[in-house]
């Protein structure tokens, strides 16, 4: 596996040299083939466990901790940065792209604020198998290469076995990474992340002077829009829409308290630590309007040195996410119902959906499902939604069922089955169950391999995910 060096040139204090701990009994639990091939990773099955939890490292790269600032639900840390994971360095792929490569779990750094850098096994075979899901799911995500449990105890509640994960993104640069800069006042260092920023992600961006970041900008709020529409197109709950959690590359990360909707509602919460749901289902895109404007702040001193000047250039980017964001829901909406062009009751043909699923408590995945299987098939679909399917039809057309079936999978990694796998590494380190369940999340939008695993849980009223620290 050939590293090379990355942000170690863009701020002092911004990545800062850290070995990963040493662990006492590391085995190989999980490696991502398909990621290894994509990246040309030639680590021997032999080196893997060694590797991959950080107890041999490679001699000419040195590993780091990355520094940024997050606002965790609202409220500012100006110094957060990788408490639990090292870098290890990038690695190119065939087209000459780099992706990071970290290990998450990997001990304690100087931003660790007294923690232990550990991670327990099931936050660790969680982030595995989500990322994985979403991955097929054509939801843009980081990946997860390998797990390697560590033959250590993590002490939490309960006490656990310890894991380590390896990460795959194509970069690790956050909206709380120029927050982080910002509150420095490094001008420097905040226009040599942006320019790193925009070589990576947005490379069409040609301009220079402020427009370049303006640019910059507009595209981050983009690819937020994507992802938040794609999120709630599969009814995913991230849990935990930090601004340190925001990669401006548009790509999910993190995914600590994460789960999956079943009964369909726009309050839907599930994190245990969200109390106030402010990052409900329904709320996720005002959140992702809320980070890019913290973006835009961080972003200030590159667009002009007077900050009345600044505001007024921002403030029109900022105030469109809401416009471009309904747009773009509306078009997830048509897409899931196989709509025929545009028609001004449109909205009110979805709202009423809507509104049904939510008082008969119907489920979101199974509902767009057996609708998709209707126009093809002769099966039933649930009797409260048969006055509302006769207006609907009449908006379907020949291309409708293909439509639908690209935009509603039959398969989602049901909560209840991600915890009885959590379950069995946590009580043996493996689980009988998951090569077959992985195998079939990789094909969410055809029959799945058990057809029980499409149903959803027959209650799950107080049911709680948790932060992965």
């Amino acid at each position: 596996m050939k590293l090379v060096s990355r942000y170690t040139d863009i701020a002092e204090q911004f990545s800062i040299v850290d070995r990963p701990s040493p662990v006492g009994e590391p085995s190989l639990l999980l490696f991502n083939e398909a990621v290894a091939k994509q990246l040309s990773i030639d680590v021997s099955s032999e080196q893997q466990a060694a590797v991959f939890s950080g107890n041999q490292i490679d001699s000419t790269v040195a590993p780091v901790a990355l520094g940024y600032s997050g606002h965790q639900f609202g409220h500012f840390s100006p110094r957060l940065g990788d408490g639990r994971a090292h870098l290890l360095g990038a690695v190119a792929d065939q087209q000459g792209l780099l992706w990071d490569i970290q290990l998450k779990g990997s001990g304690a750094t100087p931003f660790s604020r007294g923690g232990d850098g550990r991670c327990a096994i099931g936050p660790a075979i969680r982030e595995y198998i989500m990322s994985e899901a979403m991955h097929a799911l054509g939801v843009p995500t980081t990946r997860c290469l390998a797990v390697v449990a560590t033959g250590e105890t993590v002490y939490r509640q309960p006490p656990q076995p310890g894991a380590i994960v390896t990460r795959v993104a194509s970069s690790h640069i956050r909206v709380g990474s120029f927050q982080y800069l910002a509150t420095q006042g490094d001008v420097k260092g905040l226009k040599a992340l942006a320019d790193l920023a925009i070589t990576r992600h947005y490379p069409h961006i040609q301009s220079s002077g402020p427009e370049r970041y303006l640019a910059f900008l507009r595209e981050v709020i983009k690819k937020q829009i994507e992802l938040v529409v794609s999120w709630m197109r599969v009814g995913f709950i991230h849990g935990v829409m930090n601004t340190d959690n925001t990669l401006i590359s548009g790509e999910t990360i993190d995914y600590g308290p994460c789960a999956m909707m079943n009964s369909f509602d726009f309050d839907t919460v599930f994190s245990s630590i969200d109390r106030q749901g402010r990052y409900a289902f329904g709320n996720q895109p005002n959140i992702a309007n809320w980070n890019c404007a913290r973006l835009a702040e961080s972003l200030m001193p590159l667009i002009n040195e007077d900050d009345e000047q600044a505001v007024a250039l921002l403030s029109p980017l900022i105030n469109s996410f809401a416009e471009k964001f309904n747009h773009a829901f509306t078009e997830m909406w048509a897409q899931k119902l196989g709509l025929d062009g545009h028609d001004l009751q449109d909205s009110k043909l979805v709202a009423e959906l809507l509104a049904l699923l939510k008082d008969n408590s119907l489920d979101y995945t199974n509902t767009f499902d057996s609708l998709t299987k209707s126009l093809k098939e002769d099966i039933p679909i649930p009797s409260v939604l048969s006055s509302w399917s006769e207006k609907w039809v009449q908006r379907t057309h020949k291309q409708s069922y293909s439509i639908m079936r690209k935009a509603n999978p039959m398969l989602i990694p049901r909560n209840y089955m991600v915890e009885k796998i959590l379950k069995d590494f946590a009580e043996s380190n493996h689980s009988p169950i998951l090569s077959e369940y992985l195998q079939a999340l990789q094909n969410p939008y055809t029959q799945s391999i058990n057809e029980s695993w499409n149903n959803p849980a027959s209650d799950e009223k107080g049911y709680q995910t948790f932060c992965g620290t």
